[in-house]
């Protein structure tokens, strides 16, 4: 009697093993809560939708733990902190448990050994993940201080190497470096003053504590207006970035370049980095109707002059101009299908200076890579953020990306900074 209990015992355990480590389906889709309307977004076939939650707060960029947990990098305190930490307990891919902590807002927010890295506008700092809990609790090591205070393109996002560094954007304080700022007619600054401590890359520690850009950090690419959305390519080992082109061709200078040039100039530029390089900015952008870069009218340009803008490093691909890059990743999980292995997400959170004409970007753009170049043409992969396709105004958009992470089982997740509402999307085949 005995014995045979105990092989009935030993055939449940087995059968138990067996129902826990075999094969789900895809990203586990018969227990998530798939939207009936993706959400509200527009997606290849195959793709759904998971809503994890619909109004987080004004959300910048989002990681993803191996866990499953999430976190939120906000422009605007909720509840008393500046982050947002999210869990799904229950197994539907939906947040039901939200914690707020930290005492500043921004931008730059990613995970790296057990930490949880995270930028304000002047610094970046780093929390020890709790082992069970969700938000991290007591004061964060401050990593790199006293960087740039500035009115303008004060995002100081990052992207970390697998080397221990940490490389930090610091933007362009202005338009393009003129001397009276954003006034038609006002010659550029020449040297530009401004790119000693701003437009560009610095790389710092991602361990040493208190660094000084000053003192401490590197100056690894210059010539850069702003580049919220910086990725470092693991499968490469190589930085690549996004750059917001300049504004206003038109506007500042409409004895040479006509409206529709204002509204379809320069390019937003994507560029393969190493160290050393210039990419031109303020002296020069990219015109990719010419695929070149031209000098810039502040210093003498007139739509085709090239002069020094020779000297400087052109782009790895050109997107259409204003659409507003706000991050970027390296597509590196198994979950979508081949096409989309090593490829570049982009978000693109929508321009405010296409007018008259419609604005554009408020979407997530797919780039093919092979290696380490761009394989092809991108392709729009989610849209209908905006809510509409005559945008006037981005004011009047129901959503606009800002952040893509992906998750542990592959799915990308996508972040809104109006509402902060957070997709996860997920392939299925269905």
């Amino acid at each position: 009697m005995y014995r045979i209990i105990h092989i009935g015992i030993v055939l449940g355990i087995i059968l138990a093993l067996m129902s826990c480590t075999a094969e789900p389906d895809t990203a586990g889709s018969q227990q998530l809560a798939f939207d009936e309307n993706n959400g509200g977004l527009e997606l290849p076939d195959g793709f759904q939708v998971v809503v994890v939650a619909e109004n987080v707060g004004p959300a910048r960029h989002i990681t993803v733990r191996d866990n499953g947990d999430i976190y939120v990098a906000l422009s605007e305190k909720q509840q008393e902190g500046g982050t947002a930490a999210l869990r799904d307990t229950d197994g539907d891919g939906v947040a039901d448990q939200t914690e707020y902590f930290g005492e500043y807002t921004g931008t730059g927010i990613d995970i790296r050994d057990g930490y949880l890295y995270r930028s304000s506008d002047v610094e970046v700092f780093r929390y020890p993940l709790p082992n069970d809990g969700l938000a991290p609790t007591g004061q964060p090591e401050t990593i790199v201080t006293g960087l740039p205070e500035q009115s303008q393109h004060a995002a100081k996002s990052f992207t970390l190497d697998q080397s221990e560094n940490i490389y930090v954007n610091i933007g362009g304080p202005s338009n393009a470096c003129q001397e009276e700022m954003r006034s038609p007619g006002s010659p550029g600054q020449d040297p530009c003053p401004q790119l000693e401590r701003h437009g560009g890359i610095w790389q710092f520690s991602a361990t040493q504590t208190e660094q000084t850009q000053q003192e401490d950090g590197h100056r690894y690419a210059t010539g850069i207006r702003n580049a919220v959305a910086l990725e470092w390519n693991n499968s490469i080992n190589k930085l690549y970035l996004v750059q917001h082109g300049r504004d206003q061709l038109n506007a500042l200078w409409p004895d040479r370049f006509s409206k529709k040039e204002g509204v379809q100039l320069p390019a937003e530029e994507f560029f393969s980095v190493e160290d050393g390089d210039n990419f031109g900015w303020p002296y020069s952008y990219y015109d990719h109707f010419q695929e070149k870069k031209v000098l810039a009218p502040e210093y003498g340009g007139d739509g085709n002059k090239i002069g020094r803008a020779a000297d400087f490093e052109d782009p790895t691909y050109a997107f259409p101009a204003h659409w507003a890059p706000n991050d970027l990743l390296f597509y590196n999980a198994a979950q979508f299908p081949e096409k989309y292995q090593n490829g570049a997400f982009v978000a693109f959170h929508g321009s405010w200076n296409r007018a008259p004409e419609t604005q554009e970007g408020y979407r997530i753009t797919f780039l093919p890579f092979d290696g380490e170049n761009p394989s092809g043409e991108h392709e729009t992969f989610a849209d209908n953020f905006a809510g509409t396709d005559e945008l006037k105004s981005p004011g009047n958009a129901e959503y606009r990306p800002t952040g893509v992470a992906i998750g542990p089982d592959g799915s990308l997740y996508v972040s809104d900074s109006i509402k902060g509402k957070i997709w996860r999307i997920v392939y299925t085949g269905e």
